[in-house]
Order: C-alpha cells, then sequence, then structure tokens
C-alpha cells in the first residue's frame, strides 16, 4: 500500500532550542526500540521490563518560585512503586527547569508538569519523558509554552541531553504542550514521533540525525474534516492493527454547539493522515478491550456540552472499538459502539449534574485475562453530604467490549483507602493503570490535586485476580518524594 501524506499535515512551526547526539544503548539493559512495536504502551526509562510512574505538579515550587511546577518518576521494580523513604528501598527523582541540566528556568506561573508523556524518542530502547510548560511566556508574550524532553537511559532519566522546544512564532495564550503523545506514527525514524498540541492544532516532530525536527502539524481549528476543534487531550492506538500507531486529537468543537469532538489521523510510512471526525471529549485512553488485536477508543465527557448521549448530564464515556478498516466504518454521525454513564444498568452511582463521570480515563489490564479494563475518574461525585469528594469506577473488559459485570467503585470512604473523603478533595480527578511489578495485573492511580488545599496526593490502589482492590491501598504527594508539597496540586497530571 502507498502511503502519502494528508494535505492537513503542513509545515511545523517548531524552534529547537537543543539537542545532542543520541548514545548507544546498553544490550544488558535496554528494553524494546521506540518504533518497533505500535502498541508499546511502557513507561520504561531504564528499559528493565517494569511500568514508571511520570507524575506532574504544575502548581509545585521549584528554585523557591511558586507555581513554577516539577516533576516526579517512581521506577518500577518487583515490589512495585514507592516513595523516597520506602522499604525495601525503591528509586524515585524529582526534576524541575531549576535542576541541573533541565533547559530554561523556573518562573512563577509556568506549570512544568502540567502534561506529560513518555515514547522511545530516539529509538535507544529505552522511554524518554516529555513535560510540558504550556503557562511559559516566551519574552513578552505570555503562556506562549514551552516542552522538554528528558531522555531515558540504563540508570533512567537524565538531564545529560535534555531538549526544550518552543514555536518558531510564540504566540499569547497558545499553551503550546497543553497536551503531548509519543508513538509510533510514521516511518520516517526508528524511533517513536512526538506530538505537541496546542489551542490550534498539533505539531508533529521526530528524532532523526541525532536531534528532534519538526515533522508537520496538523490544523484542527482549520477544519481538516467538517468540523475544527480545539484540542484538549491526545491518545494514540493501532486501531486497524496495521503496525503504525493512530492518533486521535479530541477537544471541543469551535462549532456553534461547542459539542466534544475528535479528529483521527492514521499512522503510516509517511506520516499521520487526517481520516475522520469522531465525538471526543477532554480526556482520551487506548487499549484493546475485547483482545480482538485492535486497539480500542475511549473518550470521558464529564462536562454539560450538548450531546445526545448525555442525558442527564452528569457525564459519560463513550467507545468505539477497532477493527480492520480503522474506525472508518462506523456511520456518518460517527455513534459510538457503546455509552457508558452512571445512569448505565449496573453501573455504581446515580447520575447527578457535575459529577463529572469521565474527567479522565485510563485503559489496562487489571486481573491479568487479556482483556483491556477501564477506570473512570469521577471527581465530582458527592459521598453522602460531602460535595466533590470525588470517587472511580472500574468497567470491565470482555470479547463484548466494556461490561458492567463486576464493575467496582472506590472512593476515599472505602474500606482500606487512606483519609476521609473532604469537600473539593475531587478524588479521581486523575486516574492511571499501571503495572509497576510486571505481574500481568495493572494497579490504579488515582489522583486529587485538590487535597489538602491543593497540595494534591496520590492513592495507589493493588491489582488482585480479581482485579482493583483497595485492601493494601496507600497514598503518597510531592513531600514524600523529596519535593515542596504546597500547593503543588501533584498528580494533575499522569502519563497514561
Amino acid at each position: 500500500m502507498t502511503h502519502r501524506r494528508h494535505a492537513a499535515v503542513a509545515a511545523a512551526s517548531f524552534l529547537l532550542l537543543t539537542g545532542l547526539g543520541i548514545a548507544a544503548p546498553s544490550p544488558a539493559f535496554a528494553g524494546t526500540p521506540g518504533g518497533t512495536h505500535a502498541d508499546d504502551r511502557n513507561s520504561d526509562f531504564d528499559g528493565d521490563g517494569y511500568d514508571d510512574v511520570l507524575t506532574g505538579a504544575p502548581g509545585g515550587t521549584d528554585g523557591g518560585r511558586k507555581g513554577a511546577g516539577y516533576i516526579s518518576v517512581q521506577y518500577g521494580a518487583a515490589n512495585g512503586i514507592g516513595t523516597a523513604t520506602s522499604t525495601p528501598r525503591v528509586r524515585t527523582a524529582v526534576f524541575g527547569q531549576a535542576s541541573s541540566g533541565v533547559p530554561g528556568s523556573a518562573e512563577a506561573g509556568d506549570g512544568f508538569g502540567a502534561a506529560v508523556a513518555t515514547g522511545d524518542l530516539d529509538a535507544d530502547g529505552y522511554d524518554d519523558a516529555v513535560v510540558a510548560a504550556p503557562g511559559e511566556d516566551e519574552g513578552a508574550v505570555a503562556d506562549a509554552g514551552r516542552v522538554t524532553v528528558l531522555y531515558g537511559s540504563r540508570t533512567g532519566l537524565s538531564t545529560a541531553r535534555s531538549t526544550t522546544m518552543r514555536a518558531a512564532a510564540p504566540e499569547a495564550d497558545a499553551r503550546f504542550g497543553l497536551a503531548l503523545a509519543a508513538a509510533r506514527l510514521t516511518g520516517a525514524t526508528p524511533g517513536d514521533a512526538l506530538v505537541v498540541a496546542d489551542r490550534g492544532g498539533a505539531d508533529l516532530f521526530v528524532h532523526t540525525a541525532g536531534a528532534l525536527r519538526p515533522a508537520g502539524r496538523l490544523d484542527t481549528s482549520g477544519s481538516p474534516g467538517g468540523v475544527r476543534i480545539r484540542p484538549a487531550s491526545l491518545t494514540t492506538g493501532d486501531y486497524d492493527d496495521d503496525g503504525y500507531a493512530d492518533l486521535f486529537v479530541a477537544g471541543i468543537s469551535l462549532e456553534e454547539d461547542q459539542r466534544g469532538r475528535s479528529a483521527l489521523y492514521a499512522g503510516g510510512a509517511d506520516g499521520p493522515a487526517y481520516v475522520r471526525d469522531l465525538s471526543g471529549g477532554p480526556a482520551t485512553a487506548s487499549g484493546d478491550i475485547n483482545d480482538d488485536g485492535y486497539d480500542d477508543f475511549v473518550y470521558g465527557k464529564p462536562d454539560r456540552l450538548a450531546d445526545v448521549y448525555e442525558p442527564l448530564n452528569g457525564g459519560y464515556v463513550g467507545v468505539y472499538l477497532g477493527s480492520d478498516q480503522g474506525m472508518r466504518d462506523y456511520d456518518e454521525l460517527g455513534t459510538p459502539s457503546q455509552v457508558w454513564a452512571q445512569y448505565t444498568a449496573g453501573v455504581p452511582g446515580t447520575a447527578e449534574l457535575g459529577d463529572g463521570f469521565g474527567a479522565d480515563v485510563s485503559l489496562a489490564d487489571i486481573d491479568g485475562d487479556g482483556y483491556a479494563d477501564l477506570a473512570v475518574g469521577v471527581p465530582g461525585e458527592d459521598i453522602g453530604s460531602v460535595a466533590d469528594a470525588g470517587g472511580v469506577r472500574v468497567l470491565r473488559g470482555s470479547a463484548a467490549g466494556l461490561t458492567a459485570a463486576r464493575a467496582r467503585s472506590f472512593d476515599q470512604d472505602s474500606a482500606g483507602i487512606p483519609g476521609t473523603a473532604e469537600k473539593g478533595d475531587r478524588w479521581g480527578a486523575q486516574v492511571r493503570l499501571a503495572d509497576t511489578d510486571a505481574d500481568g495485573r495493572a494497579e490504579l492511580l488515582a489522583a486529587a490535586p485538590g487535597e489538602n488545599t491543593s497540595d494534591g496526593v496520590v492513592w495507589v490502589l493493588p491489582a488482585a485476580t480479581t482485579g482493583t482492590v483497595s485492601t493494601g491501598s496507600w497514598s503518597y504527594g510531592g513531600g514524600s518524594l523529596g519535593a515542596s508539597g504546597a500547593d503543588a496540586r501533584y498528580g494533575e497530571a499522569i502519563d497514561e
């Protein structure tokens, strides 16, 4: 098959500020190089086979600057992840723009860590960390945004070859880096391609000739299909099983109805090409729910935007199942395969205005049965009389897609979960399923960035043979990792 770049992929507007050569991997430690598997979803910075966890604290104090932001990395191991004081000892690290070797400088309001992503950009077998500071000012241009890459190595993330990028023509409030993704979208490079969204579209760039270089722009606000879209989230998956990852740019329609929409771009040898528009929203995830070899696309719609699938306005989750057609065979309206909400039979809870069901979503196998399961954040959920305390719902994957059978509900009042449900905690504002101990079952990370007056806390719920359980769960914040925890909004971003 001949692959041609779509006209929507125009000249990019990147300016690469730094970038050095590729270090050779150590065969004793390096994992599978990026670009060889479109469905490689690990975040493995040291190539040891365990998922690592990358978390953003965009409100954190770094270099004495409040709101400069920072990230933390917790390295997976046979006993999973931990904190700086865990027993047995586990590895953790914290990076900000005040860290030695990280480009730029820590400034109040930068929001370093507001969005994070991982991928093996230089194809050395170690995943790399991509970190956005969408509040970064460029000279007098406010909130133009900037993105930084920290490269993985045998010993984990390093600042030695770190690179930072900004738009060549920065625009006020463009928020370059508001969403990030990395995957094998093109055959032009052996590594994963990096996608950086701003308020008008998304820029693609690849690692070639020893540096990250621009490779095109997806102008979603210019209506490549039938709807102009302001991006809010990105996700990748191989929806047609052709060996290349495909990309969904999801967000809000710029048309009068302001609905959640997404644009699908199919990956290929010559790079991603626009396919069609489908429904979407500000939260997205990809994974193989029905274990048929095709990745599936899930979007969360927690808001009150007009949509025929959300009659009670408590939020919902839509599912598109992949196939050999790569989602080209959905009807003209793009009707989802499945729609799930708290008014769906079997889903725990009651649909109420402001619940925020679908504020965040994550897909992975929680019980080792081969089907990807779905964690759904419901941060606006009231727990008894406690407003906006928040919760998480877990739906199971099956041969028929998602199912409510054995669905679970968790919140801070659940037995075994530390803490107490408090007003405005918004527990579940971020969710992530990650197999940090490589046992074939993903643990649930549920974040409450508003916990303790916006310090932010993350909870870890273990994975048993029956799936996610609250027994043995524990929590931590930025202070547990040696960073400043005050008003950090720790957990506002967790790599999917």
